[in-house]
């Protein structure tokens, strides 16, 4: 039964997507999850410890990993089974949702990938060791992965900030959705899961690219009629 309501939702929700002139995009929905760097895995997992692969993620290269940590805020509350993404990066990070920072009595700065720099503190316990992260705890800010060759269909460019609308009739409009361009990428916008609840959204679900601003200029293409 349930797979036949998923499949009935999903239909009817076909068929009020827009074709959108090829302005579409699927979405990618982040639940609360941590990259880490090789030195960190092995303090928590132990002495030459490698990520091991659970399935693949839409972006290449990219993997969900078997390991999982547990993350202790201030307020000694905690979420186990965080799982690593891999591969091992350069810097360790922790992705939480906004009601994530709330529970764990975080202030959660709203940061692109990476951005850490004065950045919440965590306590990260592994298998083999405790991590004391004095930096590293984000809201991840919403963006899209993106290559060259849709950049320029699309027509915008790394960096620049643009506007999706969800599909049908109680859609919503992201705004300061960031362009992340790779040469690679497979055309994707990530969101959390608080922003996906409230949109009502699931992975894979369309999006529509509505609006782009480029110094300080916004363009702002009609409104689709769904199918």
């Amino acid at each position: 039964m349930e797979t036949l309501v998923e499949s009935v939702v999903r239909d009817v929700l076909s068929s009020v997507a827009p074709s959108a002139n090829g302005r579409t995009i699927p979405v990618g929905v982040s639940a609360r999850h941590m990259h880490i760097t090789q030195e960190n895995l092995e303090l928590l997992f132990g002495p030459g410890y490698q990520l091991t692969k659970l399935r693949d993620l839409n972006q290449p290269g990219e993997f969900a990993a078997n390991e999982t940590v547990t993350v202790v805020g201030p307020k000694r509350r905690l979420f186990e089974s965080v799982r690593i993404l891999g591969p091992v990066r350069p810097i360790t990070q922790v992705e939480l949702s906004f009601t994530d920072g709330v529970y764990l009595g975080l202030d959660l700065p709203y940061r692109l990938s990476g951005d850490v720099e004065g950045t919440a503190p965590l306590i990260l316990i592994g298998p083999k060791g405790v991590l004391h992260l004095t930096e590293g705890a984000i809201r991840a800010a919403r963006h899209i992965h993106i290559n060259p060759q849709d950049s320029q269909r699309l027509g915008v460019e790394n960096g620049q900030k643009v506007s999706v609308r969800t599909v049908g009739p109680a859609s919503v409009t992201f705004n300061e959705v960031i362009v992340r361009e790779g040469a690679n990428l497979n055309l994707e916008m990530h969101i959390d899961t608080d922003e996906a609840n409230a949109a009502g959204l699931r992975c894979g679900d369309p999006v529509e690219l509505v609006e782009q601003t480029k110094n300080g200029k916004g363009q702002q293409w009609p409104k689709l009629t769904p199918n």
